[in-house]
């Protein structure tokens, strides 16, 4: 083999090796995997944070398309005339209409902090709200969720926490609603007990003491109607109709601005209350737009076809104890969907309230109707 003069074969120029401690691994990893975990986090306000590390983290963050909004801020507002005005039907008796204007009463100021919170453009003397969705309290900028998911473009899977529960229920009281909205209610479950009975560590379930069978024969006693328990199983039905309600007509933005929207979910750290749209329900609202109350910022509720089950005492096969139970699956008058359908009245609750609402739905049926309102 020839050998240029000069030239030495055994000595080459190679790169100085780079520290290990100055090498980014980061930049090692491919865009595929970065957004895998970036979906695992889903966190809005962690995604923020990870949108500072890099610039390769900044303009992969809006790609993500798995987000959770957990909401820590809720700004009241004392102007209550939108829904202050809220009026019952008018072929209302006078007693529903008593029972109407609690309810209406009762969650104004939680809905009205709703709206705000969702980036609606109002403003009070206690907090105001900028153009771009800025709601500003004590020298404090807190942004709205419609503001912060303008700075993502795929997201197909959202889910937006509540710092609490729009209804105000009395401490032991359980009330818990789900409700499936599309253009409009598709259809909700309420799941209540006037008190709740925990089991005390100590205690065997069979310790407690139950109900007697021979009265309990699975149809509603006579003091229901007249202890005020049916009223306020109305009022738990208003209530949780109109909180939902209030909660899909306040995402219409969301929903309009982000087409690629799969899945929405929006809850409350409470676990009082849940609104879902799966991506068919999502397409029929942007093709077919809500109908909205005359009188308040909420979708207009729909007449509907009710079922009822109640238990004056319940007994979980944990030990715990709900007083009063009660069950109601609602659908639209217009729906070819079974309303009393066990399987799915059961199953849209977790678990010890799953267990309740199979235990329920064994029980007596009740039919009752309700005009839209």
């Amino acid at each position: 083999m020839a050998v240029i003069p000069g030239s030495d074969p055994t000595s080459r120029i190679h790169p100085e090796p780079q520290p290990l401690e100055q090498i980014d691994h980061f930049d090692r990893l491919p865009d595929s995997i970065l957004l895998l975990v970036l979906n695992r986090i889903a966190d809005v306000k962690s995604l923020g944070r990870c949108c500072a590390v890099s610039r390769r983290f900044h303009s992969l963050v809006p790609q993500v398309e798995n987000v959770v909004v957990r909401v820590d801020c809720v700004i009241s507002d004392d102007d209550n005339s939108s829904l202050s005005s809220v009026k019952p039907p008018s072929a209302a008796s006078s007693s529903f209409s008593a029972v109407f204007s609690l309810v209406v009463g009762g969650i104004v100021k939680p809905l009205q902090a709703l709206g705000q919170l969702l980036g609606t453009n109002r403003s009070s003397s206690a907090s105001s709200l900028s153009m771009n969705g800025e709601i500003e309290q004590g020298g404090v900028k807190h942004h709205s969720p419609t503001q912060v998911l303008r700075n993502f473009d795929e997201i197909r899977y959202l889910r937006i926490e509540l710092p609490s529960g729009e209804l105000g229920i009395d401490e032991g009281v359980l009330l818990k609603w789900r409700a499936e909205f599309g253009s409009t209610l598709d259809n909700c479950v309420i799941l209540g007990a006037s008190s709740v009975i925990q089991p005390s560590p100590m205690e065997i379930s069979h310790t407690l003491e139950a109900p007697d069978a021979s009265e309990d024969n699975g149809s509603i006693p006579e003091s229901f109607y007249t202890n005020g328990g049916l009223k306020l199983r109305v009022v738990w039905t208003i209530s949780s109709l109109i909180a939902a309600s209030a909660r899909h007509y306040l995402l219409q933005p969301i929903i309009s601005e982000h087409k690629t929207l799969k899945s929405l979910v929006l809850t409350d750290s409470d676990g009082q209350g849940v609104l879902c749209m799966n991506k068919d329900q999502l397409e029929e609202l942007r093709v077919k737009p809500l109908s909205a109350s005359s009188a308040s910022k909420r979708t207009l509720v729909p007449a509907l076809n009710m079922r009822l089950w109640y238990a004056p005492s319940l007994e979980l096969p944990d030990g715990t104890v709900l007083k009063g139970a009660t069950l109601v699956a609602i659908r639209p008058s217009e729906s070819k969907k079974d309303v009393s359908d066990a399987n799915w009245v059961s199953s849209v609750f977790e678990e010890p309230y799953e267990t309740a609402a199979k235990m329920l739905v064994k029980r007596r049926t009740y039919c009752l109707e309700m005009n839209s309102f």
